[in-house]
């Protein structure tokens, strides 16, 4: 079991900060391992998925400050737990966080989300973006 990224803090403490810190749990020993390699790109609300031993993260949303929200990413990257390794691949057309992810038949489908940060009431742009990214291509 992998936690990736997020934010460090607490509900309703605004002083929250997204991490890119990369843990491994091994629930058969009950143990957390040796912190891994960082995100390249630390952030938070963001969409995941797995294929053939690696782990497919995308966008996402960054705090700057005293509980402002002032990026949102079009970012994806891919870690390999084997290698203890970040890659990058292409970038999303459009900047989301809070997005929906998953992946069939080798392709990480990328839905919905937030196009802009904000995160307070009123601040919400939603797209009903579908986006694919080919994980079988080479």
């Amino acid at each position: 079991i992998y936690i990736i990224g997020g934010r460090l803090g607490a509900a309703f403490i605004t002083r929250a900060q997204n991490t890119g810190i990369v843990e491994e749990y091994d629930p058969a020993k009950d143990q957390w391992g040796a912190l891994k390699a960082p995100m390249p790109s630390p952030r938070s609300a963001t969409a995941w998925g797995t294929y053939e031993g690696k782990i497919y993260v995308a966008g996402g949303e960054e705090r700057f400050g005293a509980g402002n929200w002032q990026r949102t990413f079009r970012a994806v990257e891919a870690f390999n737990p084997k290698t203890n390794k970040w890659s990058m691949l292409p970038p999303m057309r459009y900047p989301r966080h809070g997005l929906a992810g998953d992946i069939l038949d080798g392709k990480f489908h990328l839905v919905s989300g937030d196009v802009a940060s904000g995160g307070g009431p009123g601040t919400q742009v939603h797209t009903n973006a579908h986006e694919v990214l080919d994980l079988t291509a080479k």
